[in-house]
Order: C-alpha cells, then structure tokens, then sequence
C-alpha cells in the first residue's frame, strides 16, 4: 500500500492519508468504477526531493541489513544523496529511540495490550484508505496516523516537532493519485513495522529492479517459530504505544498486507474484527500498477526498469487471497464482514452502519454526523482512470476467477 506517500492502498482511497504509503478513490460515476476507460493515465504528481521516503524512519541496523541484503553497489548513483540522507536520519533515530524509552519507557511497559483491534483488510487499491477514513470519523476508534507509522521508534518525544512545523516536508498529494497528505492522516501500520525493522514485502520498493523479498510476509506461511515470534513482538510494541496515546479507544488499522495474516492476526487478537473490502478487479490491478510504478519512481534507490510488475501483481494477489480465504472460515461470522467498494462510495452510511451493525461496534448514530460531515467533503474527489487492453483483461478474469465469483463481479 503516508507522507512518504500516504496509505499505500493507498489504495482507492479519499483524499485523506499522507503521502505513502497501502489508498485513494472516492465516490465515482459507474463508468469510472472500471479499469476500462479512452482517458489516459493521469500523470504523477510532484513528489519533492526534500520529502521523506519510506526508509527514513528505519534505525541504523534496520537500514544496514537493507542494504546489504541488496547490495550497495546496486544504488543508482543519482540516488547516492537519499542514501547518505537516510543513512544519516536512521543513526538520529537510533539516539532518538532511547531518549524515548528513558521518558516513556517505564508508562509503556505499564500499558496493556490491546484485547480487540478491528482490522481492515483487502487488497491494495480497493478502498481500505477510504473505509478507513469513515471509520476513525467515529471519536470512540483510534488509529495509527502517519507520523506515528513513519517515525515509531520516538514519536511519543518529537511527535509535537513536526505536527507543529514539518508540514512543508510533505506533497500536496501523493503521486499516484490524488489523495492529499498529513502527518495527522491515519495511516498503515505496516510502515511502522517496516522502519522498526519487521520483514516486509515493502522493501522492494528500495530495490525495485531486483526479485520481491519476503514474501512469505503476505502470509505468514512457510515461517519459523522464531521469525513469527519477532515479527508479532514488532506489531505488539507498536501498537502499545497507540494504546498508551489513546486510552480507552479501541484501535483500527488498516494494511493491506494484512490481508493474508489473518490467521495469525485472529490468533495473537482472539477478540479481534475483520473488515474486508472488495472492489472491482479490472480497476484493482490497473490502479495497483500505477501504484507500484509510482512508488518505485519516489523511493528506490535504483531506477525502476518495471520488469515483471504484472507478473508481481498477480503472485501478491494470490498469495495474499488464497491465505486469506482459508483464514476466514475459520473465524465465527460475528468476527468478519464484507463490504464492496461500488456499495461503499455509493452509500457510506448504509454500508458503515450495516459493518457496526454485523460486527456489535456499538450505536452508528453517534458517529453518523461526523461521517456524513466527512462524506460531504469528499465529494468532489476524482479518482484516476485507466485503461487495461483485452489480452490484459482476458489475464486478470483467468487469474482472479474466483474473486470475480464470491465478491460479485462476474456479471
């Protein structure tokens, strides 16, 4: 799928995450709901060279075992002046990290764990960001925001610094569509995990020319007892300090990798939630491309040649929905819901109310004048078209056959 780039559903989203990201469509006209389309590809939007990247949160052994997994020699020499910077940021997040835990250690150890987040789910840009942004309208939800996913390790310390004067760090918009950026934008989790150094599929992006790492990150599958053991303690720390700023508020995130790890999710978080959102899978694919082309361009440190990105789609995708399928028949009904994007944008207040409802969220209507204020602001939002050939489409049915048929887009 913030500021780096906002939630990199970043999905079809609303204009709301930072730049980074997991997510960004809005209410569209039929016709637009579909990757088929004459208007061609919008452009990327300006992303500044001063603009944070994804790695600059990540501490010196985080960024270190990076580059040496990948190689230092396979830095493109015009990325030399974002290798030295992040080199740089991640030796002052270091110093950071333990200045944090001397002012807040001994409150963190003493803040309990939360018993049951709500997860949402599905693949990246299908709609989590927007879904996301509805849900945390509802003042009794909490959820990671983009300077906490993009600076966990002392956020607590210097959150104040940059909410007050680093907005001029960040894009107006992310590149690849037209969401707009905040620090305060609630944002995926998975980049703080990334930064705190938890393998992540995210990390192509450094090295977008060379073969996807850690896959089996999507799913949870194929992994150690060990390599389960550290990458849950990573989520478990971070989310600690969520709970220690919002006391009493249950917490959402959002990720799309997530997707996949709802077998493990469900078991670290017995009283967890589950809401997965669907979205047509021509316009899936097509905006997922763009995605990843922009995002390569942004924050590699190579120059993205592009090589097998379809290819990269279609592997994630079913890797990340043939876990997830298994995962959910596991899970009480109670526990997890579907919602279509197309219903979603269509109406927001049925389809939220209908998620509280199937999921006992409590009373709807307490958040409904705040969700209706924000739905009213994102009515003028557009999101991107595109335009798939038939070879293309043809590929995408035969791949993704049984999503077309369980979620409703076999018509």
């Amino acid at each position: 799928m913030g500021s780096p780039v906002q939630s990199l559903e970043t999905q079809a989203t609303t204009p709301a995450a930072p730049a980074l990201a997991e997510a960004a469509l809005r209410p569209e006209s039929p016709a637009a709901t579909t990757a088929k389309t004459k208007s061609p590809a919008a452009p990327f939007h300006y992303y500044p060279f001063w603009s944070p990247r994804f790695w600059h949160g990540m501490t010196l052994g985080p960024w270190l075992r990076l580059l040496r997994r990948n190689g230092l020699l396979s830095v493109h020499p015009f990325r030399y002046p974002l290798l030295i910077a992040v080199t740089f940021f991640s030796s002052l997040n270091g110093a950071l990290r333990i200045a944090q835990r001397i002012t807040h250690g001994k409150r963190l150890t003493q803040t309990p764990l939360p018993a049951a987040p709500l997860f949402i789910v599905g693949h990246w840009r299908s709609g989590t960001t927007y879904l996301h942004e509805l849900m945390v309208q509802d003042q009794r939800f909490a959820s990671p925001t983009s300077l906490q996913c993009f600076l966990p390790h002392h956020w607590l310390l210097t959150g104040w610094l940059f909410n007050r004067f680093g907005s001029f760090l960040l894009p107006k918009k992310r590149p690849m569509d037209n969401v707009e950026t905040g620090w305060d934008r609630p944002q995926e989790d998975e980049f703080a995990l990334l930064s705190m150094g938890a393998p992540s599929p995210y990390e192509r992006m450094a090295f977008p020319n060379h073969p996807p790492r850690h896959m089996d990150y999507l799913t949870m599958e194929g992994l150690s007892d060990d390599e389960l053991e550290r990458w849950s303690s990573k989520l478990k720390e971070f989310l600690v300090t969520i709970a220690y700023k919002n006391p009493g508020k249950q917490i959402i995130l959002k990720s799309p990798p997530h997707t996949g790890r709802v077998k493990l999710l469900a078991k670290l978080f017995p009283e967890a939630r589950f809401v997965h959102i669907s979205r047509n899978p021509y316009s899936v694919f097509a905006s997922t491309r763009r995605l990843w082309q922009s995002l390569d361009e942004v924050q590699g440190l190579q120059l993205p040649r592009h090589e097998a990105l379809d290819d990269y789609v279609f592997e994630s995708f079913d890797r990340m929905y043939s876990a997830f399928e298994r995962a959910r028949e596991e899970l009480p009904d109670d526990r997890i819901c579907d919602v279509k994007y197309e219903d979603l944008t269509r109406d927001p207040l049925g389809q939220l109310s209908a998620i509280y409802q199937h999921l006992n969220l409590g009373d709807f209507n307490a958040a409904r004048e705040r969700v209706t204020a924000f739905t009213s602001k994102q009515r003028d939002y557009r999101t991107n078209q595109h335009s798939l050939d038939e070879a293309t489409r043809k590929t995408i049915y035969q791949r993704w056959s049984g999503y077309f048929r369980r979620y409703g887009y076999d018509a």
